[in-house]
């Protein structure tokens, strides 16, 4: 699955590691880099809590922006 967390985090100037925190994940930033570089894929719940994060943090995006659907 290709995803946009890098896109939307980097246009925000948010480490990896600060949006990890936001999301509540103790030493996240390895498991967001999975995330980010498509090693891992991520479960519903933290594809919401993800984008919730990033609008929080002052993006205007859904899940299906930021993770957009095949095709």
């Amino acid at each position: 699955m290709i995803n946009k967390i890098k896109a939307y985090r980097e246009k925000l100037g948010i480490s990896q590691t600060a949006l990890a925190t936001k999301c509540g994940w103790e030493k996240g930033q390895v498991r967001l880099s999975n995330y980010e570089t498509g090693s891992r894929e991520p479960k519903l719940n933290d594809m919401r809590i993800i984008v919730s994060q990033l609008n929080k943090l002052g993006a205007s995006c859904s899940i299906d922006d930021v993770f957009p659907p095949p095709g």
